[in-house]
């Protein structure tokens, strides 16, 4: 279980394509902290380290992993957002995010707006059902508001501390990133349908 709220941005040192998946090899400030078996989101992709050394660590990403997420394209050089597991007696400042990312969107547009950087990101209806105004999403692991939504996307609004902390500063149209839906929506949903019979 995660926050959305980004502790470091890491770098992909290696990246090992197979058939069956691809290996990762990140170096982060949060290495120290990881453990082998310790679980990290890597833009909001929820991983195991497999191997933690020399400042980074190195995760397993299956078949299924690099279908619904943007991690296959990436390679050496690319900046991730990572964040640790929520700790009990941590504050939950973002929203529950569990790392086990629903789908992908695109950026279509980012316009600065005074301060801020406003981002709309085109997505799947199958997605936008479970997405309100004023509701969370995760994108790329970042727990966000959304601002607007329509029948085609929805678009958030960028503070300057996530333009400076996170991947979505950089953000530009055709940008392929991860989207994980409230997971309450998705109960609410699942019990309501029950109800309809």
């Amino acid at each position: 279980m995660f926050t959305g709220l980004v502790q470091d941005l890491g770098t992909v040192r290696a990246v090992e394509r197979e058939p069956a998946g691809s290996r990762l090899e990140v170096e982060t400030a949060l290495a120290e902290e990881l453990s082998e078996g310790d679980s990290i989101a890597v833009n909001g992709v929820c991983l195991t380290a497999v191997a933690v050394a020399n400042g980074g660590f190195r995760a397993d990403v299956m078949a299924e992993t690099l279908r619904r997420s943007s991690l296959g394209p990436l390679e050496p050089g690319a900046r991730v957002n990572l964040e640790l597991p929520l700790r009990a007696e941590d504050r939950l400042g973002g929203h529950f995010v569990q790392g086990h990312v629903d789908g992908t969107g695109t950026v279509e547009s980012a316009t600065v707006e005074g301060f801020a950087s406003v981002v709309r990101i085109a997505a799947d209806p199958d997605l936008l059902r479970y997405v309100v105004e004023k509701g969370s999403i995760a994108v790329d692991g970042v727990s966000l508001t959304v601002a607007d939504i329509d029948d085609e996307g929805f678009s958030v609004s960028l503070i300057p501390e996530t333009l400076e902390r996170t991947t979505l500063g950089s953000a530009v149209p055709g940008r392929v990133v991860n989207l994980e839906v409230d997971v309450l929506a998705k109960y609410v949903e699942k019990l309501t349908q029950g109800v309809r019979s």
